[in-house]
């Protein structure tokens, strides 16, 4: 199909479907949907989510508590807000069952660039999945159910159509009431259209912005006179009147009111109406206009305080459904926020050197945590992203102390997803030669943004010391390792080989054995295997050495049985790997001759440094950038 017929065959699928009222009512005996509410369209645009079980992935596990969690397709690309995503579900699912939500105002509250906005463009886009029924021809689109009195007709419709008096609560709009009187009472010639919600043509979706106090006023919400038909009509008149406002344009569908808490307090009184009661007055002597819709409203934090400050408006705010859209407080669901920016960018292709986003995320997340007490705020991050810190910081709490300890306003400030944005654009630009991005790079990049800010002294400080502190230490830590491996041409052969003794001696020093060594016959006692053991786990700092020598015992006892016996790879265990690598590359110094670009004293050290290259290559970096990490890292080093 060329892009010609598709997007042909999307403007046709969009079209109204006309059909009579009987038709319509006979529809909704077999179809439910036709008489559905903008809440149940919601949840079926939204479809069902996919349950997981987080007990089953130990990453998952730590971040949940094993609970059992949903996750929408339909949200898929908002990294790390399941929380804020099931709040937003529940509202629909509430209103949808006529509970006390569908009179409520949805209520997306969160610091700048936390994903608000998205997420509003997404339910709009969401609404338009799903048709709906409305009288052919009303300014208001208003559910044909609208023309049936609850109390008089009622029963008869649940009895004749099955649809349930709930279903029944709009009422009629002034331009309906006028045609019913022009018609002599026969609702027969009304006419029914099937219509898709539309952003483009504000058909049930409508976008309502603040103003101040002398430019805005209810009409933005509610409509106004069309004074270019007062010659033909008198001022009272529906087909005199504009219904161009909010509230006219989103019946049966969602309206979302940008920066609500900006408006002035006068021009959100008709929300209350809306909501409450399903109707609002119009500007003129009409009759009131039905509200059957979903009204979505977000702002700051720093509105929505003033707001809730001030007494005087006590009766908006026990209408409004709060669902809070903190920043992302893990690493790798921030990461991931950064590789969706980047794929939607003409950097999609561009190099980026490994750790580069990670050191970025690193640095948003610690920004926006409250440093806790007792413990590493570092250390804080990584246990939210899931890692297991048992082995390696008998400080680290679990997540929900930290939880606790920080409190609900977690993630409501701090540096925003935009200001990462900012920093990743300047990054690959940074050098003339060769669009792409490397850690060094980001380093003196955030450095000098963050003189620029001109930040409150304390909180400057505060994030320099993120960058001081733990990010560029364990950078040189993170390279070194990169190069060392690139180096080591029997890096695999070399692990395996550490593997396998640590395991043995591990084994014989927990059943208090003497182990002979096969190759050379040499006897070593439960002193001499701690001594051996110990020159592996103290350059990765492992604090209780007894309970790791058991956990990795039973593993591998465990992964022998399901292995004929033979000892797993020495990069299965993640622990231990760890501890294998801090233990292979404790020694540097024969790394000089074959990573600097130096020139060469032999045609060996020329081969081993161009293969170095060439590893480094493969491992994600560009030749630039394997030059400026080798020498930066080699510099780095020497001054320590």
């Amino acid at each position: 199909m060329s892009i010609f017929d598709h997007v042909q065959n999307r403007f046709e699928r969009v079209q109204q479907e006309e059909m009579t009222l009987q038709e319509y009512l006979e529809l909704c005996r077999q179809e439910p949907v036709a008489y559905a509410t903008a809440a149940e369209r919601m949840l079926e645009a939204i479809g069902e989510p996919e349950v997981i079980d987080t007990a089953k992935d130990s990453r998952l596990s730590r971040i949940f508590s094993n609970k059992v969690i949903r996750r929408y397709p339909a949200f898929s690309e908002f990294y790390g807000m399941e929380e804020a995503i099931e709040q937003i579900v529940a509202y629909f699912r509430h209103a949808a069952q006529g509970l006390e939500e569908r009179k409520q105002i949805l209520y997306l509250l969160g610091p700048v660039g936390g994903g608000k906005s998205s997420l509003a463009e997404r339910l709009k886009l969401l609404m338009e999945r799903v048709p709906f029924y409305a009288i052919k021809g009303s300014p208001v689109f208003e559910s044909p159910l609208g023309l049936f009195s609850p109390e008089e007709d009622g029963e008869l419709l649940e009895k004749e159509y099955g649809i349930p008096p709930r279903y029944l609560k709009s009422v009629m709009s002034p331009w309906a009431a006028k045609r019913l009187k022009e018609y002599g009472g026969d609702i027969s010639r009304f006419r029914v259209a099937r219509l898709y919600p539309s952003r483009l043509n504000q058909i049930a979706i409508s976008k309502t912005e603040p103003g101040d106090e002398n430019n805005q006023d209810i009409s933005s919400l509610v409509g106004k006179v069309d004074i270019r038909q007062l010659e033909l009509h008198s001022q009272d008149d529906p087909d005199a009147y504009s219904f161009s406002g909010g509230l006219c344009k989103a019946n049966q569908g969602l309206m979302e009111f940008i920066e609500m808490f900006k408006a002035p307090i006068k021009v959100l009184h008709p929300l209350l109406t809306a909501t409450q009661e399903g109707n609002y007055n119009p500007t003129e002597g009409m009759g009131a206009i039905p509200f059957e819709g979903i009204v979505l409203a977000h702002s700051n934090e720093s509105e929505w305080q003033a707001f809730r400050n001030n007494r005087n408006n006590e009766a908006f705010l026990d209408r409004v459904y709060i669902v809070k859209v903190p920043y992302c407080l893990r690493v790798t669901e921030e990461i991931n926020i950064y590789k969706k920016l980047l794929e939607h960018s003409s950097l999609a292709e561009a190099p980026c050197a490994p750790d580069t986003l990670r050191m970025l995320a690193q640095f948003s997340v610690l920004s926006r945590l409250k440093e806790p007490e007792n413990s590493s705020i570092y250390s804080k991050m990584r246990v939210y992203d899931g890692e297991n810190l048992k082995d390696t910081d008998p400080k680290a709490k679990s997540i929900q102390e930290y939880r606790d300890a920080a409190g609900v306003d977690e993630g409501m400030d701090g540096l925003s997803t935009r200001f990462a944005f900012k920093i990743l654009s300047k990054v690959f630009n940074f050098d003339n030669h060769e669009i792409a991005a490397n850690p060094v790079h980001l380093l003196y990049v955030l450095e000098q943004r963050l003189e620029q800010e001109q930040l409150p002294k304390e909180t400057f400080e505060r994030y320099l010391r993120f960058i001081k502190e733990f990010l560029a230490p364990r950078y040189v830590d993170f390279i070194g390792k990169e190069i060392q491996t690139a180096y080591l041409e029997s890096y695999s052969e070399y692990g395996q080989n550490i593997f396998d003794r640590y395991v043995t001696y591990a084994d014989f020093w927990i059943q208090d054995q003497e182990y002979r060594d096969p190759e050379t016959g040499e006897f070593l006692n439960r002193q001499s295997l701690n001594e051996e053991l110990e020159k592996i786990e103290k350059p990765a700092g492992i604090s209780n050495p007894k309970d790791f020598r058991h956990e990795v015992v039973n593993f591998v006892l465990r992964a022998r049985a399901q292995n004929n016996g033979m000892n797993p790879s020495w990069q299965s265990y993640e622990k231990l790997k760890g501890v294998i690598e801090q233990k292979m590359f404790a020694n540097t110094e024969e790394l000089l001759p074959v990573i600097s670009f130096n020139a060469k004293a032999s045609t060996a050290d020329q081969k081993k440094h161009e293969d170095f290259v060439a590893r480094m290559v493969d491992r994600g970096y560009t030749e630039k950038q394997v030059r400026l990490l080798s020498e930066w890292y080699l510099r780095v080093r020497k001054s320590q």
